[in-house]
């Protein structure tokens, strides 16, 4: 199961801790569920964290998750968007974690891929199959999208498409891939994307948690270290 906490952390925003984590995250890999030709394709990612100066990887990161909408990590994002059922789907999600014993406070939204993943390192293999199973299409969605750019966190969503069992060809992997898909460059384009309303969780815009309310009732996994991962 340190395969899915290993995964996590690659997709963690990097830092200094995520670099000196490198070496374990490599050696947890090595020992656990992927095969060697999934393991061999994580070693550029891996170089890349260990070895390039971490403004540039923060820039990149950044660039890729944080400023696309198609290539979000937050898994919500892509078949709720702003409507109000995201609101009920993270509820549900938080309240499976709660009833698992995962309830970490933070700043991470609850559908945020390594917050799901670290709360599946500590899950039965089966149960943790199963869940990310129900993400499959977003998954090879977020595959496919990184693959044309030739990027090397390709990798990491391949790796967990083959965890997952995922199936390309469903209607639902197939409804997002014909989705359009953002260029982290184009910032107009962008700005105009992210113009629309920002999703309320309340009943209404005046009812329930503030914005930075909800901001704050939200968990987030531990940071990033070598002694985590182990």
């Amino acid at each position: 199961m340190k395969t899915f906490k290993a995964l996590s952390a690659l997709l963690c925003y990097p830092s200094h801790d995520l670099q000196q984590a490198v070496p374990a995250v490599r050696a947890v890999l090595a020992e656990g569920l992927l095969p060697p030709a999934a393991i061999a394709a994580l070693e550029p990612l891996l170089l890349s964290l260990e070895t390039a100066d971490l403004y540039d990887l923060q820039e990149r990161y950044v660039l890729l998750f944080d400023r696309s909408r198609s290539l979000s990590l937050n898994l919500f994002e892509h078949i709720h968007g702003e409507s109000r059922d995201r609101g009920g789907a993270m509820v549900d999600l938080l309240a499976t974690y709660r009833a698992g014993g995962f309830d970490l406070a933070g700043t991470e939204l609850p559908d945020h891929l390594p917050v799901l993943l670290e709360f599946l390192s500590t899950r039965p293999l089966a149960e943790a199959r199963g869940i990310l199973a129900d993400a499959g299409h977003i998954l090879v969605a977020l595959a496919e999208r990184l693959a044309r750019r030739e990027c090397i966190y390709a990798a990491v969503l391949e790796a967990l498409v083959a965890l997952s069992a995922a199936d390309a060809g469903t209607e639902e992997a197939q409804a997002l891939l014909a989705q359009h898909d953002d260029n982290p460059e184009d910032l107009a384009a962008l700005d105009a994307v992210w113009e629309e309303a920002q999703v309320m969780f309340g009943p209404d815009q005046n009812a329930g948690c503030s914005t930075n309310a909800s901001r704050n009732a939200v968990i987030r996994i531990k940071p990033v270290t070598a002694a985590a991962v182990r």
